[in-house]
Formats: C-alpha cells, structure tokens, sequence
C-alpha cells in the first residue's frame, strides 16, 4: 500500500506544451466532427448521469437507478420529493457536471496528479456501475474502465499524461456542445422532457434560463481548464 501511495502522490513532470496543444486539438476534432462525436457522445453521458445520481445522494434522495441507451441517452432514477431544492439541484446537476469533472481533471493534470486523476475515475465507473440498471450500461462503463486501465497498465508511464491532457480538454470541449444540442432540439419542441424544461416547472424561471445557466459554467469552466493546462506565456514550464 506505501508503493501504491508514493504513486499516487509523487507528481509528473507535465508533458511539452506541443503534446498539451496537440491533445486539446485532437480533443476539439472528436467534438466537432458529427461521427466521431457520435461514437463518444456515450462518455460525456455517463459524466451527465453520474452528475444527477451524485447531486441526488448529496441531496438524500433515494437513487435508484441509472440507465444508459445506445442513442447516447440516458437517464437517473430517484424518488423523492417531486419539488424542492434537493430535486431541482438533482436535475441541474447534469449538464454541468463533465465541465466540473474536467476542471478538478484538469486542477490534477496541470499540478501533476495523473495517477490520482485515473484512479479516480474508476473508482468513480465501478461507483456507478453498482447503480446501472440495463445492459448497455454495463457493457458501456466496464470498456470505459477496461480500456483505461489497460492502457495505463500496459503503455509506458509518460502515456498516462497524454491520455490524461486528452480526456481532460474532451470532458472541457464536450460539455459545452450537448447544451447547444439542447437548445436547438428545444428550439424545435423536441425535448419537451429536457432537464431544463423540467427545471422550468420546478422554478419561476423558464426553460432558457437554465440553458444559459449550463452554458456560463460550461464555458467558465473551458476558460479555467484552458488557465491551468496552458502556460502562459508559452516558455514557462
């Protein structure tokens, strides 16, 4: 257990500024090409859901479930008081949740912390995975957490920075474009269900509202990660 402590706790060197650059551009065309989005949309979904069931136990809500669809849906059970703050945070905490797990990523990456970075994320996939409740699911979070811990296992360990400066700028980039989805679906009455509709019938505020809300965090939280990976000026280590 000290080996694995001293591990965990001993900082990396951070990677050359091309290889932080280099991922943030790989990162930003898995976002913005529609095919490769589609096939890793699944990751940002499991942030999303994994947002709501945190913010429901913090909330001492009863959790019940959490599904994942091959659509790159997915949606969390609880019950509860069906009004109040506790289920208004729960549904609020979706959409934002990949952009805050990016920025507490990227606070870890930027200050060395990689190990500590990975080995939480699969603690916190075998979290929920005691919590999925379909099939899909299972299948998506144990490749998630199989494919990670191959590659740490396997690769050498300055590849552990570069897989973790790319899945930091992926959760920092990706959570910004499910908003924009949501607002156009809402624009044309296809997500009458959204979270942010039914924010909008457990508050006084509409629908539109919370969607800008979702984006000002998404993009507070791009601009913060952007502050912590990249070192400005550029010749500063």
């Amino acid at each position: 257990m000290s080996e694995v402590w001293v591990i965990l706790t001993t900082p990396q060197e951070a990677p050359p500024l091309w290889v932080v650059l280099l991922s943030a551009l790989a990162a930003l065309t898995v976002v913005t090409w529609s095919t490769s989005w589609h096939i890793s949309r699944g990751l940002v979904t499991i942030a999303h859901e994994g947002g709501h069931a945190l913010m429901a136990l913090l909330t001492r809500r009863t959790l019940q479930g959490i599904r994942l669809h091959s659509d790159t849906s997915g949606v969390t059970l609880t019950r509860g008081r069906p009004t109040g703050p506790g289920m208004i945070l729960t549904a609020a905490a979706g959409y934002v949740a990949p952009s805050l797990l990016g920025l507490g990523g990227a606070w870890l990456t930027s200050s060395g912390y990689v190990a500590i970075l990975i080995a939480l994320v699969i603690v916190l996939l075998l979290c929920m995975l005691v919590l999925i409740r379909n099939l899909f699911g299972v299948v998506s979070l144990l490749a998630t957490g199989g494919a990670i811990s191959a590659f740490t296992w396997y690769a050498p360990p300055d590849a552990d920075a570069v897989l973790a400066y790319l899945a930091v700028w992926f959760l920092l980039l990706g959570g910004v474009r499910p908003i924009v989805e949501l607002q156009r679906k809402r624009r044309r009455s296809h997500a009458p269900e959204s979270d942010a509709d039914q924010l909008a019938r457990l508050t006084f505020l509409p629908g539109g509202f919370w969607v800008l809300l979702f984006l000002l965090v998404a993009g507070a939280c791009l601009f913060g990660g952007v502050y912590l990976l990249v070192p400005w000026p550029p010749g500063l280590p």
